[in-house]
């Protein structure tokens, strides 16, 4: 049975309700569960690790000692509350009570006795700039409260804030509050990624073994996962699939190429099976960083459509006469509309059950996601949209506003 993923438009994967047959359970270290929805069937493969040459060993090592003091260890602190469990009568203030049963029945009561600051999470990131602007995962920094120290491969730490989360990809930064110039990783062009090619990663894997490295290749592109955990989920599309074994605790740390370029931002692992790993593709995350320095934050456009992929079966399913194309739809328990109120798409007057076929000339199929066109548009573009509508196609124009 095929899934079907129900998806929010706004220039990235973000909030789904996936409504169909789960493919199967991922682990994320925090705080996500994984359902994989690749978006093409990959060849099989076997679950060993990908042997190396004895050269590219070599250059492995010499890329890992340069990269290492880019790479940091993030750890959340926060108060917590002190419990004390203790028993007392249910009645209390009931001497007739204690006289005839005393301590016999007693009921477990607990109370707070002040906080104390402990560990509440921890991940990986990297240096990207030498004023300390490190990159990691949104998952790990999303704590309420928390505050975050940065633990460098020297042994060193230093305080780091939290300046900008992208709301729409697993992408968060920090930046180290210490004033010095810091050893940084340069970014390297996902796009021309290739299946096989060797790749590197580094984290603080299970939260205790820092920069702990693995190497693997690339075992997929293009891959479609639905996280979700403790009652949240999201949809990552287009990413990396690596055999390079990535732990609990890599949230966040690079994946490298042998350039010592990083080419992905390790972000899941999948429970129950070996060597299966994901990463989002470093130049979602060079989108983000622009975005950050041109403004002061990240930005995305966004369409605010929920949809689902046409294929052969919705095309039955729904009778449409088209098998391409992204169905307008709204969540299964009515509570979510296919068209957001007041969003560019209901001002340009597109309607639930509207197929969008094209997004400013290019066709919308499996390969080619609505969700990926207009993540590649800035906020404030007018584009041209063409939709199947009451049996008949049309193009209206959007200008596309900012991802709320």
């Amino acid at each position: 049975m095929k899934q079907t993923l129900f998806i929010v438009v706004a220039a990235a994967a973000t909030s789904v309700i996936v409504s169909a047959a789960t493919v199967m359970a991922i682990a994320v270290w925090h705080p996500f569960a994984i359902t994989l929805a690749p978006l093409t069937q990959a060849p099989q493969q076997s679950n060993a690790p990908s042997p190396i040459s004895q050269e590219s060993a070599s250059s492995v090592v010499s890329i890992v000692e340069a990269a290492s003091p880019a790479v940091v260890s993030v750890v959340a602190t926060r108060d917590v509350p002190i419990v004390e469990r203790f028993f007392e009568s249910p009645f209390p203030d009931d001497p007739l009570f204690e006289q005839f049963f005393g301590p016999f029945f007693s009921v477990p009561r607990e109370r707070q006795q002040g906080t104390e600051r402990r560990q509440v999470a921890a991940g990986s990131g990297f240096i990207v700039r030498k004023d300390g602007l490190v990159v990691t995962n949104r998952h790990v920094v999303d704590i309420q409260d928390a505050e975050f120290t940065v633990f460098f491969a020297s042994g060193e730490t230093a305080t780091a804030n939290v300046v900008a989360v992208d709301s729409l990809e697993d992408i968060a930064l920090l930046q180290i509050q210490e004033k010095k110039e810091f050893p940084y990783l340069e970014l390297g062009d996902s796009d021309v990624l290739k299946v096989g090619e060797t790749v590197i990663a580094i984290g603080n894997a299970l939260g205790e073994f820092q920069n702990t490295v693995s190497v693997g290749v690339i075992s997929g592109l293009n891959r479609r996962i639905v996280a979700g955990g403790g009652g949240q989920s999201e949809v990552l599309e287009g990413v990396i699939q690596t055999d390079a074994a990535i732990n609990q605790g890599n949230s966040g740390g690079p994946l490298l190429n042998l350039l010592g370029k990083v080419v992905g931002v390790n972000t899941a692992i999948a429970a129950g099976s070996e060597n299966i790993g994901f990463a989002i593709p470093i130049n979602k995350a060079t989108e983000s960083l622009q975005s950050f320095e041109q403004s002061g934050k990240i930005t995305h456009a966004f369409l605010g459509v929920r949809y689902v992929p046409v294929t052969n079966e919705i095309k039955e399913a729904r009778k449409l006469s088209v098998d391409y194309g992204a169905l307008v739809v709204g969540s299964q328990d009515g509570k979510e509309p296919g068209v957001l109120p007041d969003s560019p798409a209901a001002k340009a007057g597109i309607h639930e059950g509207d197929v969008i076929l094209e997004f400013n000339g290019e066709r919308i199929d499996e390969r080619h996601s609505l969700a990926e066109f207009v993540r590649s548009k800035k906020v404030g573009e007018t584009v041209t949209v063409k939709v199947l509508s009451a049996g008949e196609e049309r193009e209206v124009q959007v200008t596309l506003g900012e991802a709320p």
